[in-house]
């Protein structure tokens, strides 16, 4: 193999380096790579490079002869999902478009693979395929045991830049909670510095101090939109940040649980006469969409929080259909308008 010349395309923007190799020549190495970017002989724009680069369409990358892979890679297809799955998957679906696929997870399916992990939502996203090549890819994560949204994207490059607008807090995640107890104040921002401790499905996330070498800032925004007296609230909640278990711990540390969480709470959260399932859901994401504009999609509640939301006189209304606001800058007007028909109008109550 001669050294190559490639053209990075707009589908591309964004993308690192290390990521378009991956997609270009899957039999590279990581290692081999970082050799080659370190000795300069993968090179863009003429100009020495990490793996971390992230590239811009048009840039040139100059691609040295690769190293050829000891062990032949498997020319098999992968196998053919499930049916069921397919189905599955495809009920999931609430948006697509050729850019953006958005689902709604059920509570209780992980979002991806891990120990003791047969069924997640990654293993079924070839049923999103619709005979392109691309395999659509998750953009980010929920818990396990939280319902709602997921944004998925059709190609790699369309990946990278809605990774970046998360990255960028260009995203805005809207979360309803019925949590047990009601927060005072009713709202406002909760700061509170976060630690992992062990490893693994088991471990936990807790409040830490600030001087905690250990602790990741977190912040909330929240806002009571209603209450059933002291007994429970129901919450809107805006992470602004992405702490593993952010909300959940969150809503501990101001004496508020989330009712029915199994992890954090204690016996506080599980309170009798209701059902025993996380009361957490993605309500509703607004991102800019990749071809311009910004996107608005919300999703309804599961059936136990609707049970719950009936039980305590809450009235969640319709869900609004998703909703592209197009131009290059919306109108502030428009957009804040439509984020308070997914974010719920507070009663006061």
């Amino acid at each position: 193999m001669s050294v190559q010349t490639h053209i990075v395309s707009e589908d591309e923007a964004d993308l690192r380096l290390d990521r378009w190799f991956r997609r270009h020549f899957p039999d590279l190495t990581q290692g081999a790579l970082q050799k080659l970017c370190r000795t300069g002989q993968v090179r863009v724009d003429g100009g020495r490079v990490a793996g971390a680069s992230r590239l811009a369409p048009g840039q040139t990358i100059r691609v040295p002869p690769l190293p050829q892979p000891s062990v032949p890679a498997a020319s098999e297809a992968p196998a053919p999902l499930d049916p069921l799955l397919a189905k599955e998957i495809e009920r999931m679906v609430i948006y697509r478009d050729e850019k953006i696929i958005v689902l709604d997870k059920p509570s209780g399916l992980p979002t991806q693979g891990g120990p003791g992990i047969t069924k997640h939502v990654d293993m079924m996203l070839d049923g999103l395929r619709d005979g392109r090549a691309d395999r659509p890819r998750l953009v980010h994560r929920i818990d396990r045991d939280t319902s709602g949204l997921l944004l998925v994207a059709r190609t790699p490059g369309v990946a990278a830049k809605l990774a970046a607008a998360f990255r960028g807090r260009d995203v805005k995640k809207t979360y309803w909670a019925v949590v047990v107890g009601r927060p005072m104040p009713g709202e406002g921002v909760i700061d509170q510095p976060l630690a992992r401790l062990g490893a693994g499905n088991g471990a936990l996330v807790i409040a830490a101090s600030r001087d905690d070498e250990d602790a990741a800032s977190a912040r909330t925004e929240y806002v009571t939109v209603d209450a059933a007296g002291r007994k429970m609230a129901w919450l809107a909640l805006s992470p602004l940040t992405g702490r593993t278990h952010q909300l959940r711990v969150h809503c501990e540390t101001i004496g508020t649980p989330i009712l029915g969480d199994p992890r954090y709470g204690g016996k506080a959260a599980h309170p009798e006469g209701f059902a025993d399932r996380l009361h957490l859901h993605a309500r509703a994401l607004d991102l800019p969409h990749p071809d311009g504009g910004r996107l608005i999609v919300a999703a309804g509640l599961p059936p136990h929080m609707r049970e719950t939301f009936r039980d305590l006189g809450f009235s969640p209304g319709e869900t609004p259909a998703p909703q592209r606001i197009q131009g290059p800058k919306p109108a502030a007007a428009a957009v804040k308008a439509v984020r308070r028909t997914v974010g719920g109008g507070r009663t006061g109550r």
